[in-house]
């Protein structure tokens, strides 16, 4: 782990475990390797909502390369200690918001209701948009990969993926869901997890083009698809 000089107000950098130094891909791994370890549905003894939320507010800073240069300004300039206030709060307002949701929660049938409107089906849809689009996207490629327009409309799809996934990791880490729908949260984690590891296959082709990442890609995007239909299908049978 990051020592730094004082633990008492840990910076982005030390919640996930990276040096000031970390290129954007150690960042990203670094996020992807705590989120496992700390997601309340990991069923390991270190879950926690708390730690997940200060991972989140981190890697949306640091995972932003114009956000991360703003901070690391902030902090060269003495800021320090408004971050830490920043970060507290947004750590306060989930917090409020879990209590909120538990108390709103009043039966299992609640908690199954809420959870489906406000995780589940909002993660469903960033899913299709991730998704529906790739083989027209790969398609429209195929005419020429070496023409500059079209490689730059696919990088465009993909920038647009991560932003989307980005956005659906957010909701699925937002709210606890309920024992009932222990199967339908594993497909929707590990799906989200196929589908990172599929674009960033599909991202080094763009900068090799080399054939084996995007058929990589490919595959990878195919069991997400698969992981995603067996949510849904799980989702249906709840009903």
């Amino acid at each position: 782990m990051v020592v730094t000089d004082s633990m008492a107000n840990p910076t982005h950098y030390d919640t996930l475990e990276v040096e000031e130094t970390a290129s954007q891909s150690e960042i990203k791994r670094a996020y992807r390797r705590l989120a496992k370890q700390f997601h309340p549905d990991s069923q390991t003894a270190i879950a926690s909502h708390d730690r997940i939320a200060r991972l989140n507010s981190a890697y949306e800073v640091l995972g932003d390369p114009q956000q991360r240069r703003l901070y690391d300004r902030q902090r060269a300039a003495g800021d320090a200690a408004s971050s830490a206030r920043q970060r507290t709060q947004r750590t306060a307002d989930l917090q409020n918001l879990y209590r909120q949701q538990r108390q709103a929660s009043q039966s299992s049938e609640a908690q199954l209701e809420a959870w489906l409107r406000l995780t589940y089906r909002p993660v469903d849809r960033l899913l299709a948009k991730v998704i529906t689009p790739l083989r027209g996207e790969i398609h429209h490629l195929a005419a020429d990969p070496f023409d500059d327009d079209l490689m730059a409309g696919f990088q465009t799809y993909l920038e647009n993926c991560r932003q989307w996934l980005d956005q659906a990791r957010d909701r699925f880490n937002s709210m606890a869901n309920p024992a009932a729908t222990a199967a339908i949260a594993a497909d929707l984690y590990h799906c989200l997890g196929q589908l990172d590891d599929g674009v960033e296959e599909m991202e080094r082709f763009t900068q090799s083009y080399e054939e084996s990442y995007l058929h990589t890609g490919e595959e990878l995007f195919r069991i997400a698809r698969q992981l995603r239909q067996q949510a849904r299908d799980r989702v249906q049978r709840l009903a």
